[in-house]
């Protein structure tokens, strides 16, 4: 699958690289193996982002299936009032 970053995100966390190419089966694989390239990141993203698969927006759901070939967005979360 293919992971992405905003660019100011991909700045604070991953040293810039916007972009990665992982294997994993769920969001959680996703979260997993990113915490291994980039410890730490793992814990941000569960608590700081929303998830787009496929363009699908979701909350951090930790079994939601990936696709293989899939697309995977990870967005600032976003509050309001």
């Amino acid at each position: 699958m293919h992971v992405v970053f905003t660019s100011g995100f991909s700045r604070h966390y991953t040293n810039g690289v916007k972009e990665f190419d992982i294997e994993a089966t769920n969001l959680r694989g996703v979260i997993k193996t990113m915490d291994k390239l980039f410890p730490g990141l793992g814990h941000i993203l569960e608590e700081d982002t929303n998830v787009a698969i496929n363009g699908d927006l979701y909350e951090i759901a930790y079994l939601q299936p990936v696709p293989p070939g899939a697309e995977v967005f990870f967005l600032p979360r976003i509050e309001g009032g």
